[in-house]
């Protein structure tokens, strides 16, 4: 909440009166979004609006974002980018921070796959909750790029005979880890406490890895023992998959931004057989529903 200013602090911030600014919010050219009644306004794109010199054009009302697409890494998601010729850029740093970086307006779209932390939470519908109540993202709309098979990944052979996260805990294995909020993260930790398990009672190593195929290095290199990741990770590194879940990896961007060329490009190729092809040769991918709306904020 550091980065959304109320009236008040940004009215103190761009030096005005608070009256200028709401003149400015009503006439359209100050970047803000309002949430439960009150005005918020976003530290970073006033940045770049100030910058920029918008002041006063108010056919630049909004502060474009760069067109990168943040959040989580996928290898699909990654190959669509490229061969859809979109131009968007990747930033893959793990779901909630590609959430903040879209709040924020660092990025254009985020990718994300949550799980939920509570008991009796619908992990099913976690990222579109998330969305809907996240401040900052009152016009955000959500897309469905895939639902995706994550699981163990271990060595060839599976030498120490894991199963499950319990088994994770009693072997002491050596886990290799993603970021904290990270979807593999998040999901290890849904995993643990379904299993009354906690973060001390598994080996975790450090660093972190980035993505999922840094997982897979750190099992081949026999740094680590398992680590998750998706099942098209572990067929590309050529090391055995014990499945756990199927999960929602879903495309997050503005409902503005949803019609600029370069998402609209990586839409349309998302719906060609290509693109259909590949999912079914990276395998542990349902893309039936790629592309469906399932929320407009």
């Amino acid at each position: 909440m550091a980065d959304l200013l109320t009236t008040d602090e940004a009215a103190i911030y761009l030096r005005l009166s608070e009256r200028k600014l709401y003149e400015l919010v009503a006439q359209g050219v100050v970047p803000c979004t309002k949430v439960t009644g009150r005005w918020l306004f976003p530290r970073a794109a006033l940045d770049r609006w100030v910058t920029a010199g918008l002041i006063a054009p108010a056919a630049l009302t909004h502060v474009a974002a760069p067109p990168i697409l943040g959040g989580s890494h996928d290898p699909l998601l990654e190959w669509a980018l490229r061969e859809s010729g979109c131009g968007l850029a990747s930033l893959p740093e793990g779901s909630e921070e590609g959430l903040r970086r879209l709040t924020r307006g660092e990025v254009m779209a985020a990718a994300i796959h949550l799980h939920a932390q509570e008991d009796g939470a619908d992990d099913e519908q976690v990222n579109i909750a998330t969305v809907a109540g996240a401040p900052g993202l009152h016009d955000a709309v959500v897309i469905s790029f895939a639902r995706r098979e994550q699981g163990i990944l271990v060595a060839p052979d599976n030498p120490l005979k894991l199963s499950d996260i319990a088994s994770v805990a009693r072997t002491g294995a050596r886990m290799a880890q993603r970021p904290l909020g990270a979807g593999a993260q998040l999901l290890l930790l849904a995993l643990l406490a379904r299993a009354g398990l906690a973060a001390h009672d598994v080996s975790l190593l450090k660093p972190v890895c980035p993505t999922g195929t840094d997982i897979a290095q750190a099992v081949r290199s026999g740094r680590a023992d398992c680590g998750i990741a998706t099942r098209s990770v572990a067929l590309a590194a050529a090391l055995e998959f014990l499945p756990l879940t199927w999960e929602n990896f879903d495309l997050v961007l503005r409902q503005r931004d949803y019609f600029l060329p370069g998402p609209q490009r990586l839409f349309g190729f998302l719906r060609s057989a290509a693109f259909r092809e590949h999912a079914t040769e990276l395998a542990g991918y349902d893309i039936d529903r790629v592309g469906e709306v399932l929320l407009v904020n």
